[in-house]
């Protein structure tokens, strides 16, 4: 089947398949015209790659999955080793929003919010720190 047919099973944009196409995660085989012929193999994998970034993993993490889940003799240790790094990462991410959180609750918070000119969280942005106010980056 051509491109648009396997976008519109799977989901991806058309931009989005030519790249994994590109980055070679899937190599449709090729008509004698020379255009793509997505078949029953490739779909699968798109429909896999769509899920896996769903959740966030990179696209080397999926090129690993993919090649974990192709190889019948992996060790699942594997996969979920990159499921737990993966998992780790949006945890360090989480904890970082949490603090950005906390820094503009503050920020908003100490702004009276009316007409006058002064204003703590331009003061902030500008590094005039308030007290109890740490800058992350």
């Amino acid at each position: 089947m051509n491109i648009g047919k396997a976008s519109a099973i799977t989901g991806l944009p058309v931009r989005t398949i030519h790249y994994y196409e590109e980055i070679a995660l899937v190599v449709p085989g090729r008509r004698a015209n020379g255009y793509r012929n997505y078949g029953d193999t490739d779909l699968h994998k798109l429909s896999f790659l769509r899920r896996a970034r769903g959740l966030g993993f990179s696209v080397e993490d999926c090129r690993a999955l993919l090649t974990l889940y192709e190889d019948r003799k992996r060790a699942s240790a594997d996969v979920k080793h990159i499921a737990t790094s993966h998992l780790q990462r949006i945890e360090d991410k989480l904890a970082e929003l949490k603090s950005l959180q906390k820094v503009l609750i503050h920020l908003i918070n100490a702004c009276d919010g009316d007409t006058r000119p002064n204003c703590p969280i331009l003061d902030d942005l500008a590094g005039k720190r308030l007290k109890g106010t740490k800058i992350t980056e």
